[in-house]
């Protein structure tokens, strides 16, 4: 997959930002920040100004850099022209969430009572959305998307398993949603709970339908990708 300049602004748009921003944190924050906070919006461990000025910015040139190097390594490198736009805009969401955490950080590194229990969630359900809305367009790799032995073997089992759990991604972001209203231990326990059952559902439909193919189409379901 070739990248071309005008998709590579934003990304390093953000970074460029979050470098500066990073500059500016370490000059004006105190000499302990918060690091983590528990699902009460508790802080539960504590930084050096350096750790809370450069941990956003370094995160996100490495979720830049991974994204690059992934469709270099992947056996099916060859599947990313397929879906690049939707790669590149997974990218992008990615790096806007953790540019968000990071913001939200510094200014309760700052003293500002911000919702942690709250905005983290918030931002996490939003993510879980919009990748719903762009799974059922990931093609077949090894990185990116449910990849069980069967949806790895099949196409078809892969768009279907896809199409499945791109719904059923963007309902645990609905609930993620309502963190505003809801008890953080009640947020945490129900994300925990929904994305047991997102995987257990993936893996077993992904399962029956390969078996269903196997079984019809027995040269469809063992044909190689690579």
């Amino acid at each position: 997959m070739k990248s071309k300049m005008k998709t590579e602004i934003l990304p390093l748009l953000i970074i460029v930002i979050a470098i500066i921003l990073g500059f500016y944190f370490y000059s004006v924050f105190p000499d302990q920040v918060p690091l983590h906070w528990n699902v009460y919006g508790q802080v539960d461990s504590w930084g050096s100004r350096l750790q809370g000025a450069i941990i956003g910015p370094a995160i996100l040139t490495g979720i830049y850099l991974l994204f690059l190097l992934i469709p270099l390594i992947d056996p099916k490198k060859e599947k990313y022209d397929q879906f690049a736009k939707t790669y590149l805009a997974i990218r992008l969401l990615l790096m806007l969430v953790i540019f968000g955490v990071f913001l939200i950080a510094a200014l309760a590194g700052l003293g500002y009572k911000v919702r942690i229990e709250v905005w983290i969630p918030v931002l996490i359900g939003l993510l879980f959305i919009f990748l719903g809305n762009y799974m059922g367009k990931i093609k077949s790799n090894w990185f990116i998307g449910i990849r069980t032995p069967w949806t790895l073997s099949n196409d078809e089992v892969w768009d279907k398993t896809h199409r499945l759990g791109g719904k059923l991604f963007m309902l645990l972001g609905l609930f993620m949603l309502t963190a505003p209203i809801l008890p953080g231990q009640f947020i945490f326990l129900g994300m925990i709970i929904l994305i047991i059952v997102l995987t257990a559902v993936t893996t077993i439909y992904s399962y029956v339908l390969f078996k269903k193919y196997k079984k019809n189409e027995p040269g469809i379901a063992e044909r190689s990708d690579t």
